[in-house]
């Protein structure tokens, strides 16, 4: 059964969460849906959410990346590499999600998240 895939966000990697919402808040006018302190923040992007990663969530190593929300992420990793994806990080557990960076054939960062399993 193929999976439900969507854009979750997209990750913008940053030094300073802080300043970075309040760039985005002021300059956009994007409101914080959450924060958790210096690590990651979430902003209010209309239909795709402005994610905001600290040192310690950058998981792209610097690189801007659109997140997609996947049900299965080592299937979706999996299926990535069979079409011509690098594997930057195996999927791993975070604070909030599994997750995986893989990159494309044309060397462009995806983020393939889904929510912790029980």
């Amino acid at each position: 059964m193929p999976q439900q895939v969507s854009v979750g966000n997209v990750l913008y990697p940053v030094d300073d969460v802080d300043s970075a919402v309040k760039f985005y808040e002021s300059v956009l006018t994007l409101p914080t849906k959450f924060q958790d302190g210096s690590r990651f923040a979430a902003l209010d992007g209309g239909k795709v959410t402005v994610a905001i990663a600290g040192p310690e969530e950058d998981v792209t190593g610097g690189r801007v990346a659109a997140s997609f929300k996947v049900s299965d992420v080592a299937s979706a990793v999996n299926a990535a590499v069979a079409a011509g994806a690098t594997i930057v990080r195996d999927p791993e557990d975070g604070p909030h999600e599994t997750r995986a960076v893989v990159l494309d054939p044309w060397g462009n960062a995806v983020v393939l998240y889904a929510p912790l399993k029980a």
